[in-house]
């Protein structure tokens, strides 16, 4: 059994993201690779104290001054910040319109976009598509080029000459152009690692996502 402490946290507005129906299937993902606490409380993030890795699997990023500070902090600390699939919606807001779902803002959060590398832009129809696997690193340790099906993210990431990012794998979809599907930054004393994958439930259990997304945990803990 691990000692790594993880807090997943979902939220329920979505139902296409709702953590009541993923959040089950992300722990049978992470299987024994951390001792997980699920949670739609977002004041938990106000103090991370006692997790060694923060998994955001939120679509509306609105936090308070605290609970944002907390992940900072957190992450600037030591802590391990691993965003999957609509973590890195940072754009998404739950509509004041009752009679719709999704609402956007104009800009990604600021704060979450300079530490993540990178945010969701869109997406088209859920798909199988190819996953390539470009580094020999600590999170693709035991995983090789793999089929999925899943929901192809479209996504703004830092991947110019300047940026910190080590980009790990990136899709080979038949449509769409190889956007990046993992990759990892440091952010003071914490590491990032964002996987774009994790939508449907072939995905969440698709071996080769779960030995990513287990090799992620490890790495940023």
């Amino acid at each position: 059994m691990t000692d790594t402490t993880a807090l997943l946290i979902g939220e329920t507005t979505f139902p296409f993201h709702s953590i009541d129906e993923k959040g089950p299937e992300l722990a049978a993902a992470i299987g024994d690779a951390a001792d997980v606490t699920t949670t739609t409380d977002r004041d938990a993030l106000c103090d991370l104290s006692e997790y060694d890795v923060l998994i955001d699997y939120l679509t509306d990023s609105e936090l308070t001054e605290d609970q944002l500070e907390g992940v900072l902090s957190f992450v600037r600390d030591g802590g391990g910040y691993l965003p999957l699939h609509c973590g890195a919606d940072l754009i998404s807001t739950a509509a004041a319109d009752p009679d719709e779902l999704l609402d956007q803002r104009e800009e990604p959060v600021p704060e979450l976009r300079a530490v993540i590398g990178g945010h969701f832009l869109t997406h088209p129809e859920e798909s199988e598509f190819g996953v390539d696997i470009l580094e020999d690193h600590p999170v693709t340790d035991g995983v090789e080029d793999f089929q999925i099906f899943d929901e192809p993210y479209q996504l703004d990431v830092d991947d110019g000459d300047d940026s910190d990012l080590t980009i790990l794998a990136r899709m080979d979809h038949p449509d769409l152009e190889d956007y990046p599907i993992a990759w990892t930054r440091t952010e003071g004393d914490g590491r990032v690692c964002y996987i774009s994958l994790g939508h449907t439930d072939e995905a969440l259990q698709n071996e080769s996502f779960r030995t990513l997304l287990r090799n992620a945990i490890a790495w940023t803990a």
